[in-house]
């Protein structure tokens, strides 16, 4: 019988692709993802499908893109009857369990966004996206101290510490229970778990963990974010505290993936491998990524929902079942997004490696959006909808108009736009149809 691995999945938000020590950022200190790193397929070019958290959540879950999933505004909820990829391992014989940030339940509009009432919100069993064990949060912003509800908490109850420590420590008990009741039946059953962090989301002067904020003066911009005012200094005080909470998250995650590893040890050296490798051990694939990234200054703006790469383009690492190969890093430029997880996750489960995309048009094209205006500070000023490639971008606005138009090989800061340069028309055009 095949092995069918465990799976984790550490989803952070906020967390930009390029702000990582493996990816190259002096300002960042993130051994745990670098160790992480080098164990595993780096996804180069992964974006998000969409740069906003409940839309990009929804089309994670469900591998449907938004609006199409029901995720239209910020305080859509993800629909009761919506499919999610913890339905379908459910069936295929999973546990399956979901720890943190949902943020795709019913809220009050009209509630603060930071502080105890959405942190606080009871999301009901029935919206909890079909996961078996449910132990989470629908939003808040709390990074410190996190109210915590679910499957064993029927009321909000505060956790003291870092929200990542605790996330990442509730799961791992949860693992390691798994654990046992695997060594008490003599039964085995894979499991698939989700730990959705809100970190290194603002707001950003808030604790993390003891690790102390950057020198704002020390940090290293990217040349696309002005210099010399506001813009500026606004960009080195957030990022004093953004690089402070991946520091602490990393170290969290770091925690983590070493517990699933001393579990997977352990279940190896009491003899749950069984005879001839059969399905009673399940090495875990390991992926990390973010919902989006977040624009720090960069052509003078702040948060996400943009289509530029700071707010799309994400970290995305794929460490394979321990009994492939993984001893060195793999670095892949296919183009992926968020949208493809539920479908590779599918095909690990029952032992497939995952089929490219149905045509060849779509496996050289990343569709990316905004299917609404989210009318908060610094967020985008409009809906849009864009296709990337390796080397270009192409973003139109709502009625079809080319918005922005980069050419990314020569141009990764974007700071060029060529939408109504004549020399690149033709090109333009051919990627509008697919838009």
């Amino acid at each position: 019988m095949k092995r069918r691995p465990n799976i984790l999945w550490i989803v952070a938000t906020q967390w930009r692709a390029q702000a990582t020590g493996y990816a190259g950022d002096p300002n960042a200190r993130t051994p745990s993802l670098d160790a992480l790193a080098a164990r595993s397929v780096n996804y180069v070019q992964a974006v998000t499908p969409h740069p906003f958290g409940p839309f990009a959540r929804a089309a994670m879950l469900t591998g449907v893109p938004s609006p199409e999933n029901g995720v239209r505004d910020y305080f859509d909820p993800l629909p009761v009857g919506a499919r999610t990829i913890a339905h379908e391992l459910n069936d295929g014989g999973y546990a399956t369990a979901f720890f943190g940030k949902w943020h795709l339940a019913p809220r009050d509009p009209v509630a603060p966004l930071v502080g105890e009432a959405h942190a606080r919100t009871l999301v009901p069993a029935e919206r909890r996206g079909g996961f078996e064990f449910w132990e989470g949060f629908e939003s808040g912003f709390l990074l410190n101290d996190p109210w915590l509800h679910g499957t064993r908490l029927a009321q909000p109850t505060r956790f003291a510490g870092y929200q990542s420590d605790v996330l990442c420590a509730r799961a791992a008990s949860w693992l390691a229970e798994s654990g046992m009741r695997k060594a008490e039946s003599g039964m085995s059953k894979p499991w698939f778990c989700l730990v959705s962090l809100e970190p290194p989301h603002p707001p950003y002067e808030a604790p993390a963990a003891g690790v102390i904020p950057r020198d704002p003066h020390g940090l290293v911009l990217p040349a696309n974010v002005p210099r010399g005012g506001e813009v500026e200094a606004q960009a080195r005080r957030e990022l004093a505290g953004y690089y402070a909470h991946i520091e602490a998250t990393d170290r969290a995650i770091g925690r983590l993936i070493d517990a699933v590893d001393r579990l997977e040890a352990e279940a190896r050296r009491v003899g749950l491998a069984g005879p001839g490798g059969d399905d009673a051990l399940h090495p875990a694939i390991i992926v990390f990524t973010s919902v989006h990234g977040d624009m720090h200054g960069a052509h003078g703006l702040f948060r996400k929902g943009w289509p530029y790469e700071e707010s799309v383009r994400v970290p995305l690492l794929v460490r394979k079942a321990e009994s492939e190969n993984r001893k060195a890093e793999s670095r892949s430029t296919e183009l992926v997004s968020l949208i493809d997880l539920p479908r590779w996750t599918l095909a690990w489960a029952e032992g497939r490696q995952p089929a490219s995309r149905n045509s060849k048009t779509e496996t050289e094209i990343q569709r990316i959006s905004m299917p609404s205006v989210v009318r908060l500070p610094h967020q985008c000023d409009r809906a849009w909808r864009g296709v990337r490639t390796a080397n270009r971008k192409l973003v139109l606005n709502a009625d079809g108009s080319p918005w922005l138009f980069f050419d990314l090989a020569h141009d990764p800061g974007e700071t060029r736009n060529l939408a109504n340069d004549p020399a690149w028309a033709e090109e333009l055009a051919v990627l509008r149809r697919q838009g």
